[in-house]
């Protein structure tokens, strides 16, 4: 999980500094995208992959992300990054309270949750669009972890990575006409440099991640895997300081370590 969120929280780096040429709306479709190209090239999905059931919770799953890095990008352009994946966290606490049996459990959920409401306090006079975006995010992420949760097994011949880059393939097309509203009408770099940067945004953003997301699934469940992602404010927060110089105040630092807090009382 740490490994994904570093490599997620780079690429989210990248993509901060593609703001100035784009929307995020269009960098997140050339994260998404770039990602599916990438992925498709290593599992070589099939016509049948895109079909019957196996193929409608690809689409499920791809537009899930998409959606999610539209709505995350479009915060992380207004508030820090830490901030915003802080406040997006309230998706996964959703899905591991949908699977709680225990005591500990809600209160660890409690915990994540007040964790999350410190950081929009402290942050919402100044940018309460980007928390909104935030939210938004975080509740097509708990879509995101139940469709992976179904992405994670392999079914119909289709390998979870097959699945992944069959979902991204989806969203992609899906997301065509929204890029081609917001593309801007001068664009400040050639091509080759673009295409570098799409690439790297969506090896490091969404290849690699998503499919370290796949292993710890597996090995996880939704439900755990959802407060195991607390981990990630603390690393979005770490790679937004070193490499974006993005300094928390004092109530987003409180906030952030309540969601990790929540970590510690987890039962898995």
């Amino acid at each position: 999980m740490v490994f994904s969120g570093l490599s997620l929280y780079a690429g989210a780096a990248v993509a901060v500094g593609l703001f100035e040429q784009f929307p995020p709306l269009v960098v997140a479709w050339f994260r998404v995208s770039a990602a599916g190209v990438l992925l498709a090239l290593i599992a070589r999905p099939r016509l049948r992959h895109f079909r019957g059931r196996a193929g409608a919770q690809a689409a499920v799953y791809g537009l899930a992300t998409m959606g999610m890095n539209m709505a995350f990008y479009q915060a992380i352009n207004s508030v820090a990054l830490g901030t915003a994946v802080a406040v997006e966290f309230l998706g996964p606490v959703l899905v591991a309270a949908w699977g709680s049996r225990y005591l500990r459990d809600w209160l660890a959920l409690a915990l994540a949750a007040a964790g999350v409401v410190v950081i929009s306090g402290a942050t919402w006079h100044d940018s309460s669009d980007g928390i909104g975006w935030a939210l938004l995010a975080g509740g097509l992420w708990a879509v995101y972890i139940m469709a992976g949760s179904r992405v994670a097994i392999a079914q119909d011949g289709a390998s979870p990575r097959t699945t992944m880059a069959v979902g991204f393939i989806y969203a992609g097309l899906a997301g065509l006409p929204c890029v081609a509203f917001a593309w801007p009408q001068e664009v400040g770099m050639g091509p080759g440099h673009l295409i570098a940067l799409a690439v790297a945004l969506g090896l490091l953003s969404a290849a690699i991640p998503y499919s370290l997301d796949q292993v710890v699934l597996r090995m996880a469940g939704p439900s755990y895997f959802a407060v195991v992602q607390a981990v990630l404010p603390l690393v979005a927060a770490l790679v937004g300081a070193v490499a974006l110089r993005q300094w928390l105040s004092g109530g987003e630092v409180v906030g952030i370590v309540l969601v990790i807090a929540a970590l510690a009382l987890r039962k898995p």
